[in-house]
């Protein structure tokens, strides 16, 4: 009886595909736009925080900027949700265009992105059961036990924007060994 032994490798990958674009060619495209998204959410959320601690608005009226206009939409699990969906999303789609130093770092941003997601789920689960959690009367994450949401969402977004960031530079600037490695063109040396 023969086997047949099969070897995967990354780099086989057929190149028109679009994973291997997206780690390829499309690599450095693709981290600049999911930059832009990151910081057009920071922005938002700096600006809520801006609105209760500079301009003294109550919690229930700082809503950012999207939610001044569309307040129904900030108030929206499934806005939330989405968000963390299309973080969780980008860190995985670009994953294998990092190598050494940058990959660790991607892969620790992504990890805590996971647990923020899982947070914005039962979020999202507490919403559409109309049960909320812990007692509350409202949609509760874990973590969200020992600290007020707007302050968590602002220490989920510096967590997972540190290592982002760390990769992010680790990655336009390898080592050699690194650089050597790279199927991409984001190295800036």
């Amino acid at each position: 009886m023969s086997s047949i032994h099969v070897q995967f490798s990354p780099n086989a990958e057929h190149s028109s595909s679009l994973l291997h674009r997206l780690n390829t060619k499309w690599h450095e495209r693709s981290l600049q736009l999911f930059l832009v998204i990151v910081l057009m959410h920071w922005a938002e959320h700096l600006t809520q925080a801006y609105q209760i601690w500079i301009l003294d608005w109550p919690r229930p009226k700082a809503l950012g900027v999207i939610g001044y206009y569309y307040p129904w939409l900030v108030h929206s699990e499934w806005l939330h949700y989405g968000y963390a969906i299309i973080m969780l999303v980008f860190f995985v789609l670009l994953l294998r265009g990092f190598e050494g130093r940058s990959r660790f770092w991607w892969m620790t941003a992504l990890i805590i992105q996971f647990w923020h997601h899982i947070e914005h789920a039962l979020l999202l689960s507490q919403k559409l059961a109309h049960h909320n959690f812990f007692g509350s009367s409202v949609p509760t994450s874990i973590i969200q036990l020992i600290a007020p949401r707007v302050e968590l969402h602002l220490f989920y977004n510096t967590v997972v924007f540190i290592p982002m960031i760390i990769s992010m530079i680790y990655h336009m600037f390898p080592s050699k060994e690194e650089k050597a490695a790279m199927s991409c063109s984001c190295a800036k040396q």
